[in-house]
C-alpha cells in the first residue's frame, strides 16, 4: 500500500465521522499542498494543529519536517516523537521509517563495537 492511498482513506475516513471531519480534510489537504511546493511555513501553520489533535497523517509530515528541518529547526527528537505517534496510530510508512532507523542504529553500533 503507498502513502498517497493510505493518506486517501485517511481523509475518507475522517470525512466520514461527520463535519468535523471535512474541516480537517480541507485543513490537511491544505497543508499537503503547502509541503508538496515547499512552502513549509504554510505546511506547519497547518499540520501542526492537526498533529496535536492526534491526526496520523499530519503527524507523519510533521515528523519528516522536523527530521529535514523543513520550515523548521531540524530536531531529530521531535520527528521521532511525532514518527512513533504516527505509527503508533497505523500509518504503514511511519511504521517502516521506524525500523528502519532502528537497524541502521544496530548496524552503527555493531561496527562502532567490532573496531
Amino acid at each position: 500500500m503507498n502513502l498517497k492511498r493510505i493518506l486517501t482513506t485517511l481523509v475518507v475516513l475522517t470525512g466520514l465521522i461527520g463535519a468535523g471531519g471535512a474541516v480537517w480534510a480541507q485543513d490537511f489537504d491544505k497543508g499537503l499542498e503547502a509541503y508538496n511546493s515547499g512552502d513549509y511555513a504554510t505546511a506547519i501553520r497547518e499540520l501542526k494543529p492537526l498533529a496535536e489533535q492526534g491526526k496520523a497523517g499530519a503527524q507523519y509530515y510533521l515528523s519528516r519536517m522536523y527530521w529535514r528541518g523543513e520550515g523548521v529547526i531540524q530536531d531529530y527528537a521531535e520527528a521521532a516523537k511525532w514518527l512513533r505517534k504516527a505509527a503508533d496510530q497505523g500509518v504503514a510508512l511511519a511504521h517502516t521509517v521506524l525500523v528502519g532507523c532502528t537497524a541502521t542504529a544496530m548496524a552503527s553500533l555493531r561496527t562502532m563495537l567490532l573496531r
